[in-house]
């Protein structure tokens, strides 16, 4: 480790905090250095598997001085109560994504940064990948001339394997099914992209034999503030796939990735897809280009790795992950709505009533 790492903890200690985990480790800027669950068997487990040591509570991880910040890996509805408690610690706070299982929850995780003088980066990683930094570059070079349309898909299989002992079953606990856990991705992505998005019209439907309770089916169109408008798909009955493609007046761009490689993004350049194609030479003159290598998930880590050092926000910043969820529940009032479009601000200024309402009564 670099003697000037920044140390932090992790809570939650499942499959994706070894996922991050292993990311940590690969770099000198950010260290984990303890973790906590209140499963023992979990905390004696990944003690043992990845050589963090284990807090017996959390409140022991939260009193090492040395730790800067705390990443969050905990089920959704647990980020707004555990970030309190980071934030009362004075320390920084990661969450992934979403930012928390409401909208609502997600405006109350970012005013933790000035009430409590912390920052709090949200994992939405995807933006990261080295072929949609290329995509953005390309972008604001002029190359593709004016971008008028996007199109973004993310689907897997997972709709196939729910149970009713699963999380992910409940409409409750995922909204829309694959709409709050892989369109959320996509609608972050197309933001980070095309730039404000204004309104939303979603339709959905529930085609998977197992019988949850979530759409397994959802398609998202978009309007953005400049007049281009936008597409994400995603379906929880089909082999995975992750896709972008940016259409310009002078060209267009496509990115795809193996998804069997989410989990190692060291490794997706080695399976990606990445090509321009210019003017009106069509498909024959598509020039592939070579993708970076790079690690999504350990350009995160440093990322917050970053704010905890600085005390300033970065690019995955609270108010980024709650806009990604303002657009989940303006799709999901838009299905309810027989694909009207609803305004994104509208969503937003909803919530944010309820917040102010709800503090208000607890004074």
């Amino acid at each position: 480790m670099n003697a000037n790492s920044v140390k932090v903890g992790i809570v939650g200690l499942g499959r994706w905090a070894k996922v991050l985990t292993r990311a940590a480790a690969h770099s000198e800027k950010i260290k984990i250095v303890a973790g906590f669950s209140r499963s023992e068997e979990k905390r004696q487990a990944f003690e043992q598997e990845l050589g963090v040591p284990a807090a017996p509570d959390l409140k022991a991880l939260l009193s090492d001085p040395s730790i800067e910040g705390v990443i969050l890996t905990v089920p959704n509805e647990q980020h707004l109560p555990v970030a309190i408690e980071v934030a009362q610690a004075k320390k920084h706070v990661y969450t992934e994504k979403p930012i928390a299982s409401t909208l609502e929850e997600g405006l109350e995780i970012a005013a933790l940064e000035k009430k409590y003088g912390i920052t709090v980066t949200v994992g939405h990683s995807a933006r990261l990948m080295a072929g949609l930094r290329a995509i953005r570059t390309v972008i604001e070079s002029g190359e593709l001339g004016r971008v008028a349309f996007i199109e973004a898909n993310f689907s897997n299989n997972r709709g196939l394997e729910l149970t009713p002992k699963v999380w992910r079953w409940y409409k409750d606990k995922a909204p829309g099914g694959p709409l709050s856990q892989l369109a959320i991705h996509q609608f972050d992505v197309l933001h980070y992209l095309g730039g404000e998005i204004v309104e939303a019209s979603a339709i959905a439907s529930k085609l998977s034999p197992v019988g949850a309770e979530v759409d397994d089916q959802s398609m998202t169109l978009l309007k953005f503030a400049d007049g281009k408008v936008g597409y994400v798909g995603s379906c929880w009955t089909s082999p995975g796939i992750f896709a972008v493609r940016v259409f310009g007046s002078k060209g267009l761009m496509h990115y795809e990735i193996d998804f069997d490689t989410w989990d190692t993004p060291d490794q997706l350049h080695k399976k990606s897809t990445l090509y321009i194609q210019r003017g009106k030479d069509g498909y024959a003159k598509r020039e592939v280009l070579k993708v970076p290598e790079s690690d999504m998930f350990r350009t995160e880590l440093e990322m917050f790795a970053e704010s905890c050092r600085t005390g300033k926000p970065g690019e995955l910043s609270a108010a980024n992950g709650n806009f990604a969820v303002a657009i989940v529940y303006a799709a999901l009032r838009s299905i309810e709505k027989n694909g009207q479009y609803v305004r994104i601000a509208d969503v937003m200024k909803s919530a944010q009533d309820r917040v102010a309402e709800r503090i208000h009564d607890v004074a």
